[in-house]
């Protein structure tokens, strides 16, 4: 948890050097906050700007917030926000370069000083952010709330109490449930598609959960069906669309037979891949890669069919995880991206085993990756299943499922440690998650059970 609103528990001084010296962040903390929701808010060339949904912050390399939805003189975008304190920080950071940041819909400045463009060309649009100006006040909002709320949990853990948890807890499977009756609606009620989707979403693993998104809502399960009988044509179209196979990259045997592959595949079902620009790499273990994620997704559907309806019916995570247990293609127990030195991936594999951090096969899904993905992608379906369907007890089994399984261990989680909150199983740690980002983060100090206890008598005083 770094920046404005992502740290819970910095002392004031830590706080005045930040807004001195990182302007661009204190407009991440207005954006992401809303503080600016008080102003109207318009594009430098006049059209009215209503921001309907800020959007996922983004701490990795890419645009500022992912996935916010904004409506531009009565015409509503879902799209990439970047936030700069002068438009020319832009160009300055080369983003007009950078395909990566075509998506982006909104540019938001503190001063517009010149008209920018994408990689392709187009014009971006641009917002001056219209906001409470002063800094004191702005500081003080942030940095005096959290710093006594961190003080007081402290040395009085029990404050966040059991009953408080678990009505977060069932809050956060509601948001869940919401996100899931929206692909749904999407697709035409269609679970076993939307329930793709989000697995693929989720085996991005954060980092890589929006491109891991974009290539399964661009490459229709029904495709892959026809086909789950051969891996090499899953891989072929999952890796084809996903853009980080083209002509110029396939240069060694199996990846050119692939990409012949994939532009068959491709014409028969009239694909259209995403940009390949959007996965990230930086400062990632090599086992994480985007390619080696995509050829275990590919696994997946190669050997399971009708995995949803196997894991409805399920609740225990020792029955569960098998069914994660995929072995991928020779290929990628030797690679972990195109054309890579089969002796470089030795060493890498031999490093990190000696060190702990990789089981003897990089292409196996570690228990812990596992237990994320039915942490975020079963539980929420077997909820929403027992929701759609009036089955109150799959929805209670759904959440015992949590508590069978470890707490997550995130940044977010760490800081909750820290203050001495015990957090022993995933049922504990998505209700403080829900926590840190509904109420913490959104300043909801007087909304949230703990706030409530500790700001009251000083809000009478």
């Amino acid at each position: 948890m770094t920046g404005y609103a992502n740290t819970i528990g910095q002392t004031d001084n830590q706080y005045t050097e930040d807004f001195r010296s990182m302007p661009e962040l204190l407009l991440h903390y207005i954006w992401q906050s809303g503080l600016f929701r008080t102003l109207p808010q318009h594009t430098t060339d006049g059209r009215r700007v209503e921001v309907l949904e800020v959007g996922k912050h983004n701490l990795d390399a890419g645009p500022d917030f992912f996935s916010a939805t904004i409506r531009i003189d009565g015409m509503t975008w879902t799209g990439n926000v970047e936030i700069h304190v002068k438009s020319s920080d832009w160009v300055r950071h080369g983003h007009q370069h950078d395909a990566a940041y075509d998506n982006v819909i909104l540019h938001v400045v503190k001063q517009a000083d010149r008209d920018v463009f994408n990689s392709k060309g187009e014009t971006l649009v641009q917002c001056e952010l219209q906001y409470p100006d002063d800094p004191d006040l702005l500081k003080n909002m942030l940095s005096d709330r959290t710093s006594v709320c961190s003080q007081k949990l402290l040395g009085n853990p029990e404050l966040i109490s059991s009953d408080w948890q678990l009505l977060l807890l069932r809050d956060r499977m509601m948001k869940k449930n919401a996100a899931v009756t929206q692909l749904l609606m999407l697709y035409q009620n269609a679970w076993d598609q939307a329930f793709y989707v989000t697995l693929a979403h989720n085996f991005g693993f954060h980092t890589n959960g929006l491109p891991f998104e974009l290539l399964a809502k661009q490459t229709p399960l029904a495709c892959l069906q026809k086909h789950r009988n051969s891996l090499f044509q899953i891989e072929a179209i999952l890796f084809g669309q996903s853009g980080l196979l083209t002509a110029e990259i396939a240069r060694d045997e199996y990846a050119r037979r692939l990409w012949k592959e994939y532009c068959f595949l491709q014409k028969k079902f009239g694909l259209q891949p995403i940009s390949g620009a959007m996965w990230k790499m930086l400062r990632m273990r090599p086992q994480n890669f985007p390619h080696v994620r995509i050829a275990q997704f590919a696994a997946l559907l190669h050997r399971s069919e009708f995995l949803l309806s196997q894991l409805l019916m399920l609740n225990d995570p020792k029955q569960i995880r098998p069914l994660f247990d995929v072995q991928v293609s020779d290929y990628w127990q030797q690679h972990y991206h195109f054309g890579d030195d089969e002796l470089d991936v030795q060493k890498s594999k031999k490093d990190d085993a000696l060190q702990g951090n990789l089981s003897s096969n990089m292409g196996n899904l570690g228990r812990s990756a596992v237990d994320i993905l039915i942490i975020n992608s079963v539980v929420p379906y077997q909820y929403a299943w027992g929701k759609a369907h009036l089955n109150k007890q799959m929805q209670d089994d759904a959440l015992q499922l949590l508590r069978s399984i470890s707490a997550e261990k995130n940044s977010i989680v760490a800081q909750w440690k820290l203050l001495g909150i015990p957090v022993r199983t995933a049922a504990d740690s998505q209700a403080l998650i829900h926590l840190y980002q509904e109420y913490c983060m959104r300043q909801r100090c007087l909304s949230c059970d703990v706030g409530y206890q500790i700001f009251t008598p000083q809000v009478h005083q």
